[in-house]
């Protein structure tokens, strides 16, 4: 297990450093010019001034050197932490990183948690009452979730829970100029919270019940879950100790998938309901040619998925002790 590890973990670093090329060749193409967008405010002064804020801009980015030259500088500052400059929000990225994440990974963790908590069991509860009255209905809402895209979602519960009842509102983080602490500021951020979480559930919950059902309607047809009924066990320890431990291969992709996705933003329900997360963070970036920030933040995302991997891949032996890693 020990040199699979090893050979995973060198696989890994040259994807890495492939994909770090393959970024920054693809965005040196991009169209634009970021050394514009640090000259810009002086554009209306005068053409010297603009000018030599321009040149100075190209110097300090390092746009004035080759491409190799400036992806070796690049990356030799990403491996020793330094993730650049924002030039849009006039900040360092580690600094400009820090209040997005928090938000993010609270967002992501509260979907995550309750997600699961409800979806495992319904999953396993369809399977069990398979072409009942609860199995239909669940199927029903499953595939509307599914089936519908996120921001049709969020647009239906706004006008729902914002518009029409006004019970919840429509975007922030918070109360302007709240000044409770402790509990009382946690409430009012979770108030602020339910509506994007639930729009996030929401559109989660189907794919992974339809999962969970799926399998533990194949493990349940199984001769060994058959022969365990066949010894007397009780039903409980048949599903949850045989069929559940089983059915879990399938969905432990998923399950990885969303804990690993914790750190990363959703680009839809953050710009939807104003959220300042990384997915929000990320598309401003990208929309004003912010590259360093933006740059950094795709390389964090392709580190998540590169570990993820990894971790599935170990989770599958954890699972089931008849996958053997070489």
């Amino acid at each position: 297990m020990l040199r699979y590890i090893l050979k995973r973990l060198a696989y890994l670093v040259f994807i890495f450093f492939v994909i770090s090329i393959l970024l920054f060749v693809i965005w040196d193409l991009t169209p634009g010019d970021p050394a514009r967008v640090v000259a810009e405010p002086y554009a209306k002064s005068s053409a010297q001034k603009y000018k030599e804020v321009y040149e100075q801009a190209r110097r300090e980015l390092g746009l004035d050197d080759p491409l190799v030259i400036r992806y070796v500088k690049w990356m030799g500052r990403l491996l020793t932490g330094e993730f650049g400059y924002s030039i849009y929000y006039r900040k360092d990225v580690a600094d400009l990183i820090v209040e997005p994440m928090q938000n993010t990974v609270r967002l992501n963790v509260y979907s995550v948690v309750i997600t699961l908590a409800i979806t495992i069991p319904l999953g396993i509860l369809c399977a069990i009452k398979r072409g009942g009255f609860t199995d239909q209905f669940v199927r029903v809402i499953t595939v509307i979730g599914y089936s519908i895209p996120q921001f049709i979602i969020g647009l239906v519960f706004i006008y729902f829970f914002a518009v029409k009842l006004g019970w919840l509102p429509v975007s922030g983080y918070g109360t302007p100029n709240f000044q409770g602490t402790g509990w009382a500021l946690y409430w009012d951020r979770m108030y602020y919270l339910l509506l994007p979480l639930i729009t996030m559930l929401f559109s989660q919950m189907g794919g992974t019940t339809k999962f969970v059902r799926s399998a533990m309607i194949d493990v349940m047809s199984q001769d060994y879950i058959r022969t365990a009924r066949a010894k007397g066990l009780k039903e409980r320890v048949v599903i949850f100790s045989h069929a559940f431990r089983n059915a879990l291969l399938p969905v432990i992709t998923i399950i990885i998938g969303w804990f690993l996705a914790l750190f990363s933003g959703s680009l839809i329900i953050e710009n939807m309901f104003a959220l300042n997360g990384m997915g929000k963070l990320f598309y401003t970036c990208l929309k004003n040619q912010d590259y360093q920030p933006t740059l950094a933040l795709q390389m964090f995302y392709v580190l998540i998925g590169l570990v993820g991997n990894l971790v599935t891949d170990l989770s599958y032996m954890l699972v089931d002790p008849r996958v053997k890693l070489k």
